[in-house]
């Protein structure tokens, strides 16, 4: 037989948004139940050094979101490895299934669910996803010692990825459609500091090839966007560093939405368009999508949450 969970509040994901409502929920006494999801910690996990998140000159995603998480246990917040493959909020107690097989009930959900990579969507990228091409340079950059390697983007992601990369690799180059970053100043002075970054403007992704026996990349072609030509670059790496978009899946049909997939709530709050439910983090976040404002929406959900069932009362 299945079981069942209930609880006052229902946090969904355990990025800085999920452990901070978990904080202040347990704080509040309403004895929250945390679903970590798929990727416990979220994107942070995948990062290395963090450098501007208060009251830490500089500390590695992992650690900071392993903090996190002890604060929260601390506090009382329970925290479950599952995943939530089933939402419904048609009426309370709100309803989620989880892949483990447990049933969770709940007067208010708080949603906390973060963002995932975008990938480009071509076919050679698909076919060589997990056998040279990633997106998660703190995952993989450790297989390419020594070797030549691409960065496909223009953003912090981009940047952030390429430097980190140059620990390992020969050379980085850098492919970006247009010939400025979009990255934080600090950032891009560090990455044309670089001797190993090799910036290739007005160039798109074109094809990733490689070898079928055993799988595995050998280099790209890069499209001018001016121009048209192709340029062959040998690589044994790609890392497609072009953002993030909203994990909505569970929210398709059942929350309003905007801006490409992100929940939209009541401007100054976490409130959704279905009471009971808040989205905080990344989830909602189409303009700012730091670690710390993920934090600052996790605490404003959990007293979002708290007025609601106080009022319920």
């Amino acid at each position: 037989m299945a079981d069942t969970k209930h609880t006052k509040v229902l946090i969904i994901g355990s990025g800085p948004a999920g452990y901070t409502a978990g904080v202040y929920a347990a704080r509040a006494m309403l004895e929250p139940i945390l679903v970590q999801g798929i990727e416990p910690g979220g994107q942070l996990t995948t990062t290395t050094e963090v450098e501007n998140y208060p009251g830490f000159t500089e500390v590695q995603g992992p650690d900071l979101m392993i903090k996190m998480q002890e604060h929260a246990a601390a506090m009382g917040c329970k925290i479950v490895g599952d995943i939530i493959t089933e939402l419904d909020i048609s009426k309370r107690p709100f309803q989620a299934l989880g892949d483990s097989g447990t049933h969770y009930t709940a007067e208010a959900i708080i949603l906390a669910t973060g963002a995932r990579a975008k990938w480009l969507g071509i076919a050679s990228e698909e076919k060589f996803k997990g056998f040279g091409v990633s997106a998660c340079a703190t995952c993989d950059g450790f297989f390419y010692r020594g070797q030549e390697i691409v960065v496909i983007g223009g953003g912090n992601t981009a940047v952030e990825e390429a430097l980190f990369l140059t620990k390992f690799a020969s050379k980085v180059t850098l492919i970006h459609r247009r010939d400025e970053l979009r990255a934080e100043k600090v950032l891009q002075d560090r990455l044309f500091k670089n001797d190993k970054i090799v910036p290739m403007w007005f160039n798109t992704l074109e094809e990733v090839y490689g070898s079928d026996m055993p799988l595995g990349v050998e280099g790209i072609k890069a499209k001018n966007v001016k121009t048209g030509k192709i340029t062959d670059i040998p690589c044994k790496g790609v890392f497609i560093a072009i953002g993030h978009a909203p994990a909505n899946e569970l929210l398709v049909d059942k929350l309003e939405l905007h801006n490409g997939g992100y929940v939209l709530v009541e401007p100054g709050s976490t409130r959704t368009s279905v009471p009971g439910i808040f989205a905080s983090g990344d989830l909602t976040d189409h303009v700012y999508r730091q670690a710390v404002t993920s934090a600052g929406m996790g605490c404003m959900a959990a007293l979002d949450a708290e007025k609601f069932l106080s009022e319920q009362d």
